[in-house]
């Protein structure tokens, strides 16, 4: 049995994660276009470059970090873009971030690793994790990210991501990883 499998697909507050039915009815209520397609699980940025050669636009890589103190934060960037842990934690003013466990990642944002995505904020009902969006990534069109399952892609809009992120969560926190956090 993989380890994903052994995480209950739970949040917080005891209910299930939306699925990725959920995330697109929630694009379409808010009249955001997007369009999504079936694959084989990706869990890696490489394995998201095999599937989709000449597809162009903005493709992230997402992370789920927290401090020790249980401040809890998702950050999508520019796939190609390395980060550093210690200036990203400094500049939000949180101390040394590390990635955060499958079991908080699935209680949090109702996702398992390798699923992470701007558009799991939806099952953050209580808003306690920061979302962090790289300004350069927003430059981008279209944008690609799984709708919570890491089997699918749903393509949308800059606009229609920010838009969706403060219906169902609140506004981001856009940083200029090429100034901000070196």
């Amino acid at each position: 049995m993989s380890e994903d499998a052994q995480i209950e697909r739970q949040l917080a507050d005891g209910s299930t994660p939306a699925t990725s039915d959920e995330v697109i009815a929630a694009l379409d209520k808010l009249g955001i276009a997007n369009s999504t397609i079936t694959h084989a699980p990706m869990r890696t940025v490489a394995d998201s470059v095999a599937l989709r050669e000449g597809v162009p636009g903005g493709y992230s890589k997402n992370l789920f970090l927290r401090n020790k103190k249980g401040v809890m934060v998702v950050v999508t960037l520019l796939e190609d873009r390395t980060i550093n842990l210690a200036a990203l934690g400094a500049k939000l003013d949180v101390g040394k971030l590390s990635f955060a466990s499958p079991d908080r990642l699935m209680k949090y944002l109702g996702v398992i690793p390798g699923a992470v995505t701007p558009l799991s904020v939806i099952n953050d009902k209580n808003v306690v994790v920061t979302a962090i969006l790289d300004k350069a990534l927003l430059e981008k069109d279209p944008l690609h990210f799984h709708p919570c399952d890491n089997s699918m892609t749903t393509t949308i809009s800059a606009d229609g991501l920010l838009k969706y992120m403060e219906a169902y969560h609140n506004k981001p926190l856009v940083v200029d990883f090429d100034t901000e956090v070196v």
